[in-house]
């Protein structure tokens, strides 16, 4: 086999359009190393495509044209191509700016035309190499194999057997390999005790020498959260007075036992050391990935009640959400259902006039197994009072579905679902009220930016274009955002790990909007527009992770 051979003329063309199509804008702003990458595999899928519909014409026997014909028609054709490319390119930057304008971002960065090209060379070359390899890889087996069978047979086996092969090396030992490196490296990172972080002495902390759960098995985003919440004289500086109380945070570190059951039932034992169903709210966090509690989201609900609130978190993973998705993703869940049950369990032999109110509170993968926590046929009966879910992966199903069957007229980036009985959404612009319909007994609300890859991404992005594209855009999208098939999968999927944005945009969510929200849900009394916007001023400074 040869593996210097000329490129296929056909497959250069449509990899040189698919390139130009990746410098459109997506939905967040990407530096060009990013780019360079999209770029890269947006012109080997264009390249595949257009190789395999070349071998499928000449396989139908389909006829061809003339050679001179053909010639001309490559040179039309190519230069087509360029043009695009080249005018796209020219755009490229100018689109990059006007999503940063968007967004706020004062970062005057501009796409690299030869860095992107250089970048999108490699990608291509050692993806071209791959596909080479396993061409003869193919081609050596099926030629043994035709010593038996018939020479289609021989291709059909093949097929299978070399894509399990390049499967297995892959699956087996690059990705295992990696994740045992992360793996290895996120666990010496959560076991790290910062030095600026003392153990707390306050017999109502968890981790202090009064508690059930030691100070190191906290982790190192339990240790972060339970030292950083606001205090009696925090609360007591904005309020002006001293009758608020001191916020109950209870966290359970992933070494603080064995299995999930062990961990939840000593969730409810340090809540009931406190006296945590005493307050007046009890929030059930499900953290990320890694453990960590927005405190974006965790310090409002606590303003907005007076410290009169008790929050409970348990861990799950060590390792980032995209990463604890792939590799624990029941895990989660396991965990989530675990806590859920026993404190739902307790919460329910309370007497209804004297337990607190319960909610439940997720971001990212934590709404996702904050989702998946509870069935609705088990809690019918006896239900709590809702659940605030920001930043939902598109893989929720609840939120799939409401999503799909919103109310007709209303856009998918903003559903309304059944005028709002049970379930509200809210963005940048539009909070959960709705002075024309009432909000039931028990309520849940979905905090969603249309800007957030992490939610709008859609595998199914490939072959069609999304409902949240078309029709009204979203404000926080780009206008200039299109369609294209497989390249806005591409963009989209780099989205997702394409850095920080600023808050109120893409996966980042702002410290005013969670207060709209938690006051929206749980309406805690005596509060006025005017003391609500002076409480976003006050907890403006509230640093994101």
């Amino acid at each position: 086999m040869r593996w210097i051979s000329p490129l296929s003329i056909v497959g250069v063309l449509f990899g040189t359009l698919f390139f130009a199509f990746s410098l459109t804008p997506s939905l967040l702003p990407r530096p060009f190393a990013m780019q360079g990458l999209i770029a890269g595999l947006s012109f080997t899928a264009g390249y595949a495509l257009g190789v395999f519909g070349q071998w499928l014409w000449y396989y139908l026997e389909l006829p061809g044209p003339r050679l001179r014909t053909a010639r001309v028609i490559s040179i039309v054709a190519g230069s087509g191509c360029v043009l695009v490319m080249l005018l796209f390119m020219w755009r490229a930057s100018e689109w990059q700016m006007a999503v940063r304008e968007l967004m706020g971002i004062e970062e005057t960065v501009t796409v690299q035309p030869l860095g992107v090209v250089a970048i999108a060379a490699l990608v291509f070359v050692a993806m071209l190499i791959v596909a080479r390899l396993f061409r003869a890889t193919f081609r050596f087996l099926s030629r043994k194999l035709q010593r038996i069978v018939p020479r289609r047979i021989s291709y059909a086996v093949w097929v299978m057997a070399a894509l399990a092969l390049f499967w297995a090396l892959i699956d087996g030992v690059v990705f295992t390999v990696a994740l045992q490196v992360a793996d290895s490296s996120y666990q010496q990172v959560d076991a790290l005790i910062e030095d600026d972080l003392e153990r707390p002495l306050s017999p109502k902390k968890t981790g202090s020498p009064d508690s059930l759960v030691e100070w190191r098995d906290l982790g190192r985003q339990g240790r972060n959260y339970i030292a950083t919440g606001p205090s009696v004289a925090n609360l007591s500086e904005f309020f002006g007075d001293d009758t608020v109380l001191e916020p109950i945070r209870v966290y359970i570190g992933l070494n603080a036992a064995e299995t999930a059951e062990e961990r939840a039932a000593l969730a409810l034992a340090e809540l009931q050391r406190v006296n945590a169903f005493e307050r007046s709210v009890l929030l059930l966090v499900t953290p990320t990935g890694t453990g960590w509690v927005d405190p974006a989201a965790a310090i409002p609900i606590e303003y907005l009640h007076r410290g009169d609130i008790a929050t409970v978190a348990a861990q799950y993973s060590y390792l980032p959400s995209p990463l604890s998705l792939w590799v624990e993703s029941d895990y989660g869940v396991e965990t989530a259902r675990a806590l859920f049950e026993v404190i739902y369990g307790y919460w329910t032999e309370l007497p209804a006039d004297e337990r607190p109110a319960l909610y439940l509170h997720g971001l990212s993968l934590g709404a996702l197994n904050s989702d998946r926590s509870f069935d609705f046929y088990d809690i019918i009966h006896d239900p709590f009072q809702g659940a605030l879910w920001s930043g939902p992966p598109f893989r929720s199903e609840t939120w799939q579905r409401i999503t799909q069957r919103r109310d007709r007229g209303s856009p998918a980036w903003l559903p309304i679902f059944r005028d709002g009985h049970v379930v509200r959404f809210m963005n940048q612009e539009h909070g959960f009220e709705r002075p024309d319909a009432p909000w039931g007994p028990f309520r849940i609300g979905f905090l969603q930016y249309a800007s957030d890859p992490v939610t709008f991404f859609e595998p199914e992005a490939f072959f069609r274009e999304p409902a949240w594209m078309s029709g009204q855009r979203a404000p926080d999208v780009a206008p200039d955002l299109r369609w294209y098939p497989i390249v806005t999968m591409l963009q989209l999927a780099a989205d997702m790990t394409a850095g920080t944005t600023p808050a109120g945009y893409g996966h980042n969510y702002a410290v005013e909007h969670y207060i709209d929200a938690w006051h929206a849900l749980t309406e805690p009394p005596g509060w006025s527009e005017a003391e609500i916007e002076r409480l976003k001023v006050w907890l403006s400074g509230i640093e994101e992770e």
